[in-house]
């Protein structure tokens, strides 16, 4: 049998101080909360960060006007009625 384990006990030396901040800041009640949602905050933010490199590098393949033809509703024939107000 494996088990895989997803939390880690360490020892950390922290600033008291910012630790109640952030603790009351982000409303959870424990230390390891805090310092849990604080990393997740931080990885979210930086993969946001690093969006913007992967603009024009050629990530995505495919013809975009092809896939939209697929869900484009067209109108029916001999209903030339303009969409809008009524």
């Amino acid at each position: 049998m494996v088990y895989t384990t997803r939390m880690k006990r360490t020892n950390l030396v922290l600033d008291g101080e910012l630790l109640n901040q952030v603790t009351r800041l982000l409303g959870v009640k424990t230390y390891s909360a805090a310092v849990n949602l604080a990393l997740e905050e931080v990885l979210r933010v930086r993969k946001i960060q690093g969006l913007s490199q992967s603009f024009g590098q050629g990530l995505w393949q495919g013809d975009l006007a092809e896939m939209r033809e697929d869900g484009v509703h067209r109108r029916r024939p001999g209903n030339n009625r303009p969409r809008g107000r009524r």
